[in-house]
């Protein structure tokens, strides 16, 4: 089984069990005032629960295609163990600016593998940017889906109220990049020129 089919799995497992056991998905979730009193393992935890079928379908798709991919491309470099610890690193990187923006709100709990999915699909865009994605069944350049997709989550992260945590989708596709880009700087020009040389031309 790869890396990618485990996360799938115990990502599955997980979330089914809280949505079973309320008191489970409440020591397992993001929530400021648990964080405060040292429970630190939530920044992790959180992104392995999920609100309901819905939300984890969607992410367990991206995080089985993009994910797939992300691995073989850096498997040769850091193998399995790293392969993990970017996932997981990507889960708790993305929590830490909704951390310092919500650190004080008892109310505020955030929950799901956005930030490490969204780490996954631009670390593939970095590589690909004008592969062809299917977004919602409709068939457009990853860059475009890319400059679409930042341009959202900043608008949504300021008017929405739509209890989307669209800072931790910010965070994670930022921790997506930098992590592709200190592996290996040469990506930056590969990809600047890729940009500037599409496929049309």
């Amino acid at each position: 089984m790869t890396v990618t089919l485990a996360l799938i799995a115990v990502t599955v497992v997980v979330s089914m069990l809280a949505w079973q056991r309320p008191r489970l998905l409440d020591q397992l979730i993001y929530w400021p005032p648990a964080i405060r009193r040292g429970e630190w393992w939530r920044f992790l935890t959180h992104g392995f629960i999920h609100a309901d079928p819905g939300h984890l379908l969607v992410n367990m798709i991206v995080l089985y295609f993009f994910g797939s991919v992300m691995e073989r491309v850096l498997m040769g470099r850091i193998g399995e163990a790293g392969f993990l610890l970017f996932y997981l690193a990507g889960i708790g990187v993305a929590m830490v600016p909704t951390h310092l923006r919500h650190r004080k709100d008892f109310d505020y709990r955030s929950l799901g593998a956005s930030g490490a999915v969204s780490a996954l699909l631009f670390a593939y865009i970095l590589i690909q940017p004008w592969s062809t994605l299917l977004v919602m069944f409709i068939p457009m350049p990853a860059i475009v889906f890319a400059v679409l997709y930042v341009w959202y989550s900043v608008w949504a992260e300021r008017n929405s109220a739509d209890n989307v945590n669209h800072g931790a989708h910010l965070a994670g596709a930022a921790w997506g990049v930098v992590f592709m880009l200190s592996l290996e700087p040469r990506l930056l020009p590969r990809f600047l020129h890729l940009l500037f040389s599409p496929p049309w031309l």
